[in-house]
């Protein structure tokens, strides 16, 4: 029995492969038939080579399908500007944090399995983590310099603070109090050492909040991969190979580029200073399985993803997840008078999982849940995430959409393309012109 799964694996990746070969993305003839308006789905081929033309943006694959049929496939630019390499629907982009969906639904396999619960605390599967403290930052009187007063949790941090960012953890980037400085300083990130030994040094940091408490973006999915290979035995590249990629046939995505496929890896822009984002080195294997940014894509494995969760966890006669699974990872989990940090409130914008913003946050995506609060247009229901490089997707359930947007561009440019193609998505849903 135990080699039956390698053996399933290795026919799932076969045959990923030879359907990906075998299949390429066309869009339907009419887009008018799944409720576009042609001309104004041009609208955003023009946008986007308008980027290109002045120099804003090397290139970009866009995608847009209702159901399973593609209403609008687009790939403008270059997929490397400096060798004028134009770019082409099948290129492999950095997901960045949307990897964090897919390591989600990978432990929900589990979850469905009985083998993780939800509800149990973290160091059940992480013993390191039992006597975490929480570090309240406070002024020191005498110096006048910060310091931190360690106090214990009031409940332990669980499996499902992991998914929903309620875990008390941080980035260490993205702030600068005592907390933070302490994952930069110890490195936590660092490419060349394993799950293993980056939840070793997090078991050393306090945690910036009591869990349950404040939703933080954070290094949680990272930890989550952690559980899920104390759980499953395996390293977390091979869980995700064999219960969520090889199912799907997602032969282009992995933590790096096969050798094969690396005249596919699109480059990254540079900013307005003409400084390019410091992208990880996907050309080879890591030694760390980053759960919360490491995974690399292409656009037609993205959708077979999105379109297994619209599917409520079935994919072309595969069955990941069940409809009630799917359903809880796409309602907003926060509770009640959740706080947030003040990155949530001051720069993530139109994608905060605030009130607000009339969205929340579930197991791996976030979620609008009101009408009319966000600037952005979208259905109630809409599931969603983006990545720090400019990558980003949504599936509206009730308009029966799936969106993707492949770029690689500085994490201080990414929100002004987000935003322009959900506007130019929703606007070209007027076939009746």
């Amino acid at each position: 029995m135990k080699f039956i799964r390698p053996l399933l694996l290795t026919i799932f990746l076969i045959g990923g492969a030879s359907l990906a070969a075998a299949q390429e993305l066309t869009p339907v003839g009419h887009p008018e038939q799944l409720g576009f308006s042609a001309t104004r789905l041009q609208r955003l081929t023009q946008a986007y080579q308008g980027y290109v033309d002045r120099g804003e943006l090397r290139g970009a694959v866009l995608l847009v399908a209702v159901g399973d049929k593609i209403a609008y496939l687009q790939a403008v630019g270059f997929q490397d500007r400096e060798k004028k390499i134009p770019m082409k629907a099948d290129a492999i982009f950095r997901l960045a944090s949307m990897t964090k969906p897919i390591v989600s639904v990978a432990a929900m396999t589990l979850v469905e399995e009985g083998k993780l619960d939800l509800d149990a605390p973290v160091s059940q599967y992480l013993p390191e983590f039992a006597d975490l403290k929480v570090g309240v930052e406070t002024t020191d009187p005498a110096t006048g310099k910060p310091t931190l007063r360690l106090e214990p949790q009031i409940r332990p941090m669980i499996v499902q603070d992991l998914l929903r960012h309620t875990a008390g953890l941080v980035y260490g980037q993205f702030g600068d109090h005592l907390v933070h400085q302490a994952y930069r300083a110890a490195n936590v990130s660092d490419r060349n050492e394993t799950l293993a030994e980056m939840v070793t040094k997090l078991s050393k940091i306090p945690l910036a909040h009591q869990p349950g408490e404040v939703w933080e973006y954070s290094m949680a999915v990272d930890v989550l991969g952690r559980v899920i290979e104390v759980v499953s035995g395996m390293d977390l590249d091979r869980f995700i190979a064999e219960r969520v990629t090889g199912p799907l046939h997602m032969a282009a995505t992995d933590f790096y580029v096969h050798q094969a496929d690396l005249s596919r890896l699109a480059e990254a822009q540079a900013d307005a200073a003409g400084t390019s984002p410091s992208l990880p080195d996907v050309t080879k294997k890591p030694v760390r399985f980053s759960g919360g940014g490491g995974l690399v894509s292409s656009a037609a494995d993205y959708l077979r993803f999105c379109q297994m969760l619209l599917n409520s966890g079935e994919y072309n006669g595969v069955r990941l997840l069940a409809p009630h699974t799917v359903a809880l990872m796409t309602s907003d989990a926060l509770p009640p008078g959740v706080g947030y940090s003040e990155r949530a409130l001051t720069t993530t914008a139109d994608i905060a999982p605030t009130p607000a913003m009339g969205q929340g946050f579930g197991l791996g995506f976030a979620v609008r849940t009101v009408p009319g609060r966000n600037p952005e247009p979208g259905s109630v229901g809409n599931f969603y995430w983006t990545g720090a490089w400019g990558t980003t997707f949504w599936v509206d359930p009730a308009e029966k959409l799936i969106a993707i947007q492949m770029i690689q561009v500085p994490l201080s440019e990414d929100g002004k393309y987000r935003r322009a193609f959900r506007n130019l998505v929703y606007q070209a849903m007027a076939s009746q012109e």
